[in-house]
């Protein structure tokens, strides 16, 4: 199974044999994603349906805040909706309760395995600055590349700043720009340069290489890693 709907729990037959079935069969592909050094989608998912069990469990809710951002509030509702009506029937939320405490501790395990991995791709990854960093860094280029560093994916990046009760939150939008060709006569200085010449919009940017020290599946496993980095990066040194 690719994909555990985000509503698995209470979608279609509430039966404990039924959603075990399906409960595995995602885990299990999900660990075959995980033995390919694949984390994403996958590790994402996970978090999501673990933190909702979890708050199923101990509050008798959904998360609002955890659902994807393509889910639209319509549907949000509809989930809600639907959970209460499940809730107020005592046989199924029985039925509930032992899913429930099953898939728990099925779904951490895979979590645990993903973040090993994820740990270890983020402990071969290192961010430094390209140039002179001005004292704006919160927009500019980032320079992704692993060995044999022969090709170098440049993005345009812009760090959004919001604040919620407690603190405040950075969120990381980038936009990929191109894939160059990378040799010892073309080093990131002049990279950089280049970019100033072309994109006349940021006569000033910030730019950081991020290289890995080993390689790792781009889309799946290292892009998504080095924007999590990035973020942290960004938000110590400002």
């Amino acid at each position: 199974m690719e994909k555990l709907s985000k509503d698995w729990l209470t979608q279609g037959l509430i039966d404990f044999e039924y959603k075990k079935y399906l409960l595995l069969a995602y885990l299990q592909t999900a660990r075959k994603s995980f033995n390919k050094v694949e984390l994403y989608p996958f590790l994402a998912d996970l978090v999501f349906h673990y933190r909702n069990l979890i708050s199923v469990k101990e509050n008798k809710t959904l998360i609002r805040e955890s659902f994807p951002k393509e889910i639209s509030p319509e549907e949000i509702k509809n989930l809600e909706l639907r959970y209460r009506e499940l809730v107020e029937d005592d046989t199924i939320m029985n039925e509930l309760d032992a899913i429930i405490e099953f898939a728990i501790p099925q779904i951490k395990d895979s979590l645990k395995e993903g973040t090993v991995i994820y740990e270890h791709v983020e402990a071969q990854c290192e961010i430094s600055p390209v140039g002179v960093t001005p004292l704006y860094a919160n927009e500019g280029y980032l320079f992704v590349t692993m060995p044999p560093e022969k090709e170098t994916n440049v993005y345009r990046y812009q760090v959004s700043i919001f604040e919620d009760s407690k603190e405040q939150l950075r969120s990381l939008n980038t936009q990929f720009l191109e894939v160059i060709d990378k040799h010892q006569l073309y080093p990131y200085e002049r990279m950089k340069l280049d970019l100033i010449k072309r994109y006349k919009d940021m006569p000033n940017p910030a730019a950081y290489l991020l290289i890995s020290k080993m390689k790792f599946p781009f889309s799946e496993t290292l892009m998504p890693v080095a924007k999590r980095l990035f973020v942290k990066h960004i938000s110590q040194a400002a």
